[in-house]
């Protein structure tokens, strides 16, 4: 079979640590071009992943140029996610896109038109759907075991966890804070396992309260209040059309004990699950109430030579998969746009006070 050729347009953190490792384990897969807005990070990334003579630039448009290359994987700041991956789908190459799809509903929507109207698939990267136990738990969702899911929480609280470096605490390059960086992850794992993408209402509140303090305390080192431009958390109540209720919740500081990153709590007809401590089941037999802890496998087809293919291996050997098989991504755009929108809905909310509704 023929290899795929690359190009990472975007060679910061994000691309070190995912994309470029993950891409560079598989053998169906040549990692050719590498884009940096600073030459040095795309140097960087050519010397230890490129192969013989890589392109290595500082303008996106010379990786889409180049007609040999068949994928690009975008890991630039949210504010650059619709107009590269756009482009990059009108040049004929397939899109792998960072989270969140966009910075916006109405750029996100243009991504997914650029897909229908090219042909090219596209992707959004939500590795924490590969992860053993959410794996586990779509089957057992996807089985019915569940029931009717009508009650959810998404989970994605940190204690103090500001990143501080990048665009991070940028509100005009990112679009938003904790929601649209981690939350975006709890909701479309949510999404994901209730199989669930028509919302019907939106009530959100974002709140800037402790990235106003100076000298706090953070895992990665205290952040500039001045620096500091998006909310400090967020939360939010949405209502499918359905009647399903999902809670959202998400931080990077909050005074809370109740910690919780790209997890789910979901409430079934017939069962409950959690990832609260482990994965746990819940649910009634025999008149009796029971609780499961699912104690995941450490072997199996996930698995090579012993070694445990970790979910960003497994997300991206499942894309490159899909381009060769021709087949849906794992991560369709429509549910990465969903999970956008909601996002979006949220912000609007707090800002205005009142609900959003969906018109679909």
């Amino acid at each position: 079979m023929t290899r795929l050729k690359v190009g990472i347009i975007g060679c910061g953190g994000i691309a070190f640590g995912k994309h470029l490792p993950s891409l560079s384990k598989l053998d169906q897969v040549e990692i050719v071009a590498f884009c940096d807005i600073v030459i040095e990070k795309a140097q960087e990334a050519a010397e230890k992943y490129g192969k013989e003579q890589p392109l290595v630039t500082t303008d996106y448009h010379e990786v889409l140029n180049d007609s040999t290359i068949d994928v690009v994987h975008v890991c630039t700041p949210n504010i650059s996610h619709c107009e590269i991956s756009v482009a990059a789908l009108e040049s004929g190459k397939h899109v792998m896109c960072e989270k969140p799809m966009a910075i916006n509903a109405e750029e996100g929507r243009l991504m997914v038109e650029a897909a229908k109207r090219t042909g090219k698939k596209l992707s959004i990267g939500y590795n924490n759907r590969f992860r053993p136990d959410s794996q586990f738990l779509h089957k057992v969702c996807s089985e019915g075991d569940l029931g009717e899911v009508y009650y959810a929480k998404a989970h994605a609280i940190r204690r103090r966890a500001v990143p501080t470096w990048g665009v991070f605490l940028d509100g005009e390059k990112q679009g938003g804070g904790p929601l649209i960086d981690i939350g975006t992850h709890a909701l479309d794992l949510t999404l994901w396992m209730m199989n669930n993408y028509k919302p019907k209402m939106v009530v959100g509140s974002t709140f800037h309260k402790l990235g106003k303090k100076e000298n706090a305390a953070n895992a990665w080192g205290p952040w500039d209040p001045e620096k500091f431009t998006v909310e400090d958390s967020a939360f939010g109540f949405i209502k499918m059309e359905d009647g399903a209720t999902i809670v959202l919740e998400s931080s990077w500081a909050l005074n809370s004990l109740d910690q919780d990153e790209a997890k789910c709590t979901l409430c079934g007809t017939e069962g409950g699950a959690d990832m609260k401590d482990g994965l746990r089941i819940n649910g009634e037999k025999h008149s009796k109430l029971y609780t499961e802890k699912i104690e995941l496998d450490t072997g199996g087809v996930a698995f090579y030579d012993g070694n445990e293919e970790q979910d960003i291996d497994l997300e991206a050997r499942l894309w490159i998969e899909a381009i060769q098989n021709n087949t849906e991504p794992v991560v369709k755009p429509e549910e990465a746009l969903v999970v956008t929108e909601i996002l979006e809905a949220i912000y609007q909310s707090s800002k205005s006070g009142e609900p959003v509704f969906f018109n679909k």
